[in-house]
């Protein structure tokens, strides 16, 4: 399966999960919003949100400071 992450193409095995790419990224534990073809995902809905070849997401990470 092919996705698009960041601007970046990638190849995945299917079945996947938002949040098993978000662990392949190492961003599971971390605050990201992500928008999967346009639309966010809740963060509720990780888990069951399957990706699908085609998908462009983009995957943001919360940075803290001041």
């Amino acid at each position: 399966m092919t996705l698009t992450i960041n601007g970046k193409v990638g190849q995945f095995s299917a079945p996947l999960s938002l949040t098993a790419l978000l662990g392949m990224l190492n961003s599971q534990n971390k605050r990201v919003a992500v928008e999967r073809n346009g639309e966010i995902v809740p963060r509720s809905q990780y888990e069951v949100t399957q990706l699908a070849d085609g998908d462009q997401l983009e995957v943001v990470v919360a940075v803290g400071g001041g």
